[in-house]
């Protein structure tokens, strides 16, 4: 199916990838689990906040070792569905899914209190940071080069996607003491975040050619393929020519399907997004008036007005 037929076990599944993340699963399954009383502070995980955690983790790997990172190799609808996933969808989720006890610990270390870590997680400058580093990205010359040099590809991904978690925290920031932001405030928040990758989609959708090599100029394509499949990429480029014999559409309306995957993920997450923090906001008022009603004092001002 979309030519995974073509390829290997080993180019589709990514073993020693999967094993790495299965790795992960099993080590938060102790610590939320058996070991959970070596953590100060710690409580029961609910079921709700593990499945998250293995959901942001099966995603991660099916994004970035799986089937669908093959595939974001052959089409850029797969590439933008990749990169939406990632980091648009997966960071909220694994924020939710690592209690807070848990998050205590691993920023415990006086290192995290130092203050060029305390500026990179200023609100303005993580959403900043991650806009920046998406939409150079996804400049056509940067987005090939990135792709076909393995190693600035593998850390500029790392970099991304902790971009993207910080900039989500301040979103979902699962530490009340922490959050550095009001909810009306978190709302435009939300809202600027969307603004913000709007050029970038735009330019993707929008363009009349297209944009990116690694999905239509076969030699660049053969060259990132090297990096995600075993053998040689050439005996690939011989037998099917390129990038297009696995394309089921024009490379003009794969491109713009990939821009409109992009942003439309975003805008569902970023809706679910302000949903939540606007419900987050409406009980909290609510609260503070029922303590207010239930105040004697407070009751009886309440009763002159």
């Amino acid at each position: 199916m979309w030519g995974l037929e073509y390829f290997s076990f080993r180019d589709i599944w990514s073993p020693a990838f999967m094993i790495f993340m299965m790795a992960i699963i099993v080590l938060y399954s102790f610590v939320v689990g058996p070991w959970r009383h070596r953590f100060a502070g710690s409580k029961p995980v609910s079921v709700s906040r593990q499945a998250a955690f293995y959901l942001s983790i099966v995603l991660i790997y099916l994004a970035e070792g799986g089937p669908l990172s093959l595939l974001g190799h052959l089409m850029f609808t797969f590439h933008m569905t990749n990169m939406a996933i990632a980091y648009i969808l997966v960071p909220p989720i694994l924020i939710y899914g690592i209690p807070d006890w848990l998050w205590r610990a691993m920023f415990k270390a006086p290192f995290w209190r130092h203050r060029a870590f305390r500026l990179f997680m200023n609100p303005i400058i993580s959403l900043a940071l991650f806009t920046l580093l998406f939409s150079f990205y996804h400049m056509p010359n940067n987005h090939d080069w990135i792709m076909t040099h393995f190693t600035i590809h593998r850390l500029y991904y790392v970099l991304l996607f902790a971009s993207a978690v910080m900039m989500w925290w301040h979103v979902y920031c699962p530490i009340p003491e922490w959050r550095r932001m009001s909810h009306l405030l978190t709302l435009g928040y939300v809202f600027m975040s969307g603004l913000l990758l709007t050029p970038a989609c735009a330019m993707i959708i929008f363009a009349g050619e297209p944009l990116f090599g690694v999905y239509n100029d076969p030699q660049v394509w053969a060259k990132a393929m090297g990096y995600c499949m075993a053998g040689d990429p050439s005996v690939l480029l011989s037998k099917y020519q390129g990038p297009a014999f696995f394309n089921l559409m024009s490379g003009k309306d794969d491109q713009q399907l990939g821009g409109i995957v992009m942003k439309l993920v975003q805008e569902f997450v970023n809706a679910a997004a302000l949903y939540t923090v606007f419900m987050q906001w409406y009980r909290r008022e609510r609260a503070k008036e029922d303590d207010n009603v239930t105040d004697p004092v407070a009751a009886a001002r309440l009763n002159n007005l």
